[in-house]
């Protein structure tokens, strides 16, 4: 199985031949970000895309933004998805990460979005790989092994930061089995989170080598369920991000770390954590 590394254009803006050369010098074969809302933005992208000849994972979200809009309908929701189904398809891009629904629906509800929404993505022949995040149908892990046991046949995006600052702790605990999810996981967002905030200040700090450990053995169980399905390909795309995320001193707001050397760094780790997983596998089956 390949391990392919893109960039999140989570908070970037700058030149698109210097984004593609710096991408290229750790290792990432293309980028994912948000999907523009109207065609002319959208065939800007499929340009620049084209041009520097990168990869395209579309970040979409049925709700209208990270926080879904609170009045919005299931029908507006999945209007938003098909429209989002047929942009990233305009746009060329490999699948949608879907960041789904509404965390205050109740579990009928989730279920008949989650329903309707996977029968979208199958009619039109995407994929769409729904991703775990807060405010969010998926912010709890509960809510979500309870939305699986009923459609098996959804697909997610693995940022499992999320979870654990909204359960307040890592998910190490003997009782804590997500194995039906980490089985149906698509995609990887590799960011580390810790028991009060879904970014640590620094993954290569020695005060969070626990969460870090922790981040990496759930991402070698998906690694090791999507090579158990028979899977060629795995994609993660390191996604340390601004908006009060990265952390910032009072009174001045200067940030601790810088965004892309975070990801830089993530993005070589898990290069190299990814070789000596398949490396430790390979051996393991050969004996």
């Amino acid at each position: 199985m390949k391990l392919e590394l893109f960039r999140s254009l989570w908070g970037w803006q700058g030149d698109w031949g210097q984004c593609a050369a710096q991408l290229r010098q750790i290792g990432c074969v293309g980028v994912e970000a948000r999907l523009p809302s109207d065609t002319f933005a959208q065939r800007a992208l499929r340009q620049n895309l084209r041009q520097e000849a990168l990869e395209y994972i579309a970040v979409v979200f049925t709700g209208g933004d990270v926080v879904p809009r609170q009045d919005w309908t299931l029908q507006q929701h999945w209007d938003r998805l098909a429209a989002s189904i047929d942009g990233a398809r305009d746009v060329g891009a490999r699948f949608l990460n879907v960041l789904p629904g509404n965390d205050r629906w109740p579990l009928a509800k989730q279920v008949e979005f989650f329903g309707r929404a996977q029968e979208l993505a199958d009619a039109a022949g995407a994929v769409c790989s729904f991703e775990i995040h807060r405010a969010t149908s998926l912010y709890s892990p509960w809510v979500a092994l309870e939305v699986i046991a009923q459609l098996p046949q959804l697909r997610f995006t693995a940022d499992i930061s999320h979870w654990v600052v909204v359960c307040e702790r890592l998910l190490d605990d003997p009782a804590d089995d997500l194995t039906p999810f980490i089985e149906r996981v698509h995609h990887v967002q590799a960011r580390v989170g810790y028991d009060q905030g879904p970014q640590v200040p620094h993954p290569a700090a020695p005060e969070y080598a626990r969460e870090l450990a922790f981040h990496q053995g759930v991402w070698e169980r998906v690694w090791a369920a999507q090579r158990a399905r028979g899977c060629e390909v795995t994609t993660l795309t390191p996604e340390f991000g601004p908006d009060g995320y990265t952390h910032r001193l009072p009174f001045t707001q200067a940030p601790i770390a810088d965004v892309w050397a975070l990801n830089q760094w993530m993005t070589r780790t898990e290069a190299e954590h990814f070789a000596r997983w398949q490396a430790t596998h390979a051996a393991t089956s050969v004996s």
